[in-house]
């Protein structure tokens, strides 16, 4: 039997302790968790504090926080330029930068930051501000209702921009985590899908109202086909000529990127033909084409927002909050994947909600980072933040003197812009494929994502995709089987018995691996498990099951070694679920042994209780360890076998 272990006879008294196998192989006694915290030392734990040590610690921290260099390091933090300004490689990157800044901000003129943001403010600034019903509006009338309405979407503005920085204030950053990569390509491609639609009226010149609400992308595509009757053979035809322009300089761009000094500016050249072409063929009178006509001039002036309106429009700045900070950080995290660099989270609420609560002021309404523009920057060279500054001097130029320039620009050319942009969220689903073959689990959350995006809204699929993703975490964590390990014949290693493998068993040890974390939820299926495998049912002691191999050989279970390396956490009823299983093994003659407890487990279970039922020398190092004590429990006869080999 003592082969079965890979272990020899412990030496006599005056034997070497340090034994080699024909194999070369080394053994030594096996290690209870004692005995290795007085061989090799305890794990350094922080000694609990209390409440006063706690906040003197957080005063003398926060003190350290406000000294020269702590402020300098603060700044670094929450200040990226300072970082990356002084290693700014002027020559490679200010062309690309400044192409990709020009061409964002010229887009940015005309349009709204991102379709999905927009289309939610105009929800609630509808809500908030009705229309009368019934009655025509004067024309003194019609601009107080729309005063009312740009101050209803900056106060949603500003209450997302406080909301953010409050989730900032507490480090909330960390919900990006649950933000699991199908969920998050699922959500870029959903939206992505819901800006093309919201184009399709500009791309094809027929002036619809935009739809809100769930199922709006479908309301659209209806309104669309309904109307695709009176489309404009013009605007048909300059969206056309626009994506034959647009579409292979993108795939130009993309393939000679490391040959070209600077992408291709397509968009740019566009613009400018598209604006020349219709001032000079007049095709807005000629042929009904629409255009952007007069941008307001000048810079408005600084206004508080009525915050007497801010009860109200917390359920409206909430969601907006939160999707701009999904998008946002989806976003971010496709691109930190593709160029290999990281995002800090809480980083991004703090520029989102200054973003948002400084702009709010100006009587704008909610922002965030758009998926149209962000490809866009990409594509046309963009390396560092550098481009932002050439996109504000560009939107600050049209605002004060460069306005009258963009009048002729046909609205379909900036749809055309939008939806080529767009293209490398499209191209996510093609790893669709890949998924099935790797995680099928995973196959089944970004489905469940992109098309609760896609059918009812932006917010809503984005938290339907949270939760669900969540529930597979758990669902999984349920369904994992407590698996019995068998030795491998000549070795030291433990796996899963199967009816293949030729592994080896002990009569009478059973040894257990239940590798998930043991909490609530998983409670149950643990005791199921154990009752399964020791013979514990309702009715006394049975014979217990294996998964071994058929001839096996059956008899009751003297010594069960229980591996915990895979329970990386243990709650309150998890814990009291060992302690009840050490106190019906100890009923029914069954001698328990624990290895591989992490520190925290360890500790759990002592505060449940557990050295109550089982003694310190009954907790081991590893499963070698206590499957060598098992052994030597179970030795009645010859020589006394009780060493590992290592």
């Amino acid at each position: 039997m003592s082969g079965l272990l890979g272990a020899r006879t412990c030496p006599g008294p005056g034997e070497a302790s340090d034994l080699k196998s024909p194999l070369g192989a080394k053994f030594r006694e096996p290690l209870t968790e004692g005995r290795f915290q007085q061989l090799f030392g305890d794990a350094e734990q922080e000694p609990e504090l209390p409440a006063e040590a706690r906040l003197t610690r957080l005063w003398r921290w926060r003190a350290r926080a406000c000294s020269g260099p702590g402020a300098w390091r603060l700044l670094l933090a929450r200040l990226p330029p300072l970082r990356w300004l002084p290693r700014y490689r002027w020559r490679a990157w200010l062309l690309g930068d400044a192409v990709a800044g020009v061409t964002v901000g010229i887009v940015h003129v005309p349009q709204g930051t991102f379709a999905v943001l927009s289309l939610m403010t105009g929800s609630a600034v509808e809500r908030l501000v009705p229309e009368p019903l019934g009655r025509n509006l004067s024309g003194i009338e019609r601009e107080q209702l729309d005063a009312q309405r740009v101050g209803a979407a900056a106060a949603v503005a500003f209450g997302s921009g406080a909301l953010m920085l409050g989730m900032f204030a507490l480090q909330l950053g960390v919900l990006a985590t649950f933000l699991s990569e199908p969920v998050v390509k699922a959500l870029t491609s959903g939206a992505a899908l819901h800006v093309l639609v919201s184009q399709l009226p500009s791309l094809l010149g027929l002036p619809l109202p935009r739809q809100i609400g769930c199922f709006a992308l479908f309301k659209t595509l209806a309104a669309v086909l309904m109307a695709l009757p009176r489309s404009s053979p013009a605007e048909l035809t300059i969206s056309a000529l626009s994506l034959a322009l647009l579409l292979p300089v993108k795939e130009l761009n993309v393939r000679f990127r490391d040959r070209l000094p600077t992408p291709i500016p397509g968009e740019i050249v566009m613009v400018l033909l598209a604006s020349v072409l219709c001032f000079t063929s007049s095709l807005d009178t000629r042929y009904n084409v629409q255009i952007v006509g007069l941008l307001p001039g000048g810079f408005p002036q600084p206004l508080l927002p009525n915050l007497a309106a801010l009860p109200r429009i917390l359920a409206d700045s909430l969601p907006m909050a939160l999707v701009t900070f999904a998008v946002s950080a989806s976003l971010a995290s496709i691109y930190a994947d593709k160029y290999s660099y990281t995002i800090d989270s809480n980083q991004e609420l703090l520029a989102h909600g200054v973003s948002n609560l400084i702009s709010s002021l100006f009587s704008c309404f909610p922002n965030s980072a758009t998926l149209a523009t962000t490809s866009l920057l990409v594509d046309a060279g963009g390396n560092t933040q550098l481009a932002g500054l050439f996109s504000c001097a560009i939107v600050l130029s049209v605002l004060l003197w460069l306005g009258p320039f963009f009048y002729y620009l046909p609205k379909a050319v900036l749809a055309c812009i939008n939806i080529s942009s767009m293209r490398q969220m499209f191209f996510q689903m093609q790893e669709l494929p890949q998924l099935w073959r790797i995680s099928r689990v995973d196959f089944a959350v970004w489905m469940v994502t992109w098309v609760a995006v896609v059918t009812l809204s932006v917010d809503l699929g984005l938290a339907i995709g949270v939760v669900f993703s969540m529930m597979t975490v758990v669902c999984r964590t349920q369904r994992v089987r407590c698996l019995a390990l068998g030795l491998a014949e000549g070795t030291e290693l433990y796996r899963p018995l199967r009816e293949n493998h030729k592994l080896l068993q002990v009569p009478g040890l059973c040894i257990l691996s239940y590798p998930t974390p043991l909490y609530f939820g998983t409670r149950g299926q643990f005791r199921h498990n154990l009752e399964w495998h020791l013979g514990l049912g309702e009715g006394g002691k049975e014979t217990p099951k294996t998964d071994g191999p058929p001839d096996a050989v059956a008899e009751p279970v003297r010594v069960v070694v229980l591996d915990c390396s895979g329970v990386t956490f243990a709650d309150a009823a998890g814990a009291r679920e060992v302690v009840q299983l050490a106190s019906r093994c100890q009923d029914a003659g069954i001698h328990l042994l624990l290895a591989h407890c992490n520190v925290s487990v360890l500790g759990t279970l002592t505060q449940a209780g557990l050295l109550d039922r089982v003694t310190p020398e009954q907790l081991f190092v590893s499963v070698q360890d206590a499957a060598a004590h098992a052994l030597e429990r179970l030795e009645h006869t010859g020589p006394k076998t009780c060493t590992v080999w290592v």
